[in-house]
């Protein structure tokens, strides 16, 4: 099996650089079911937020929201 630089078979532009003709897909595959099994190894990770950072956000989603309802200039329909 080739040894792959790890940029190439980053999972999220691996179908990217097949595409391109940087990396063959059957040996991709053949990399991917030659990994090992590490499920077992996982470690649960908890998060959580705190503060008002998120009211903030909520700001400007509103103001995006009333651009998308004819608050940029376009016609708002009358009931």
């Amino acid at each position: 099996m080739a040894d792959f630089e790890n940029k190439l078979v980053d999972k999220r532009v691996a179908h990217r650089y097949v595409r391109k003709g940087k990396l063959d897909e059957k040996d991709y595959e053949k990399h991917l079911k030659g990994l090992p099994d590490l499920a077992d190894q996982a470690v649960p990770v908890e998060a959580s937020i705190e503060g008002d950072d998120l009211d903030d956000l909520d700001d400007v989603d509103d103001a995006d929201e009333g651009e998308d309802e004819g608050g940029a200039g376009g016609e708002t329909a009358q009931p």
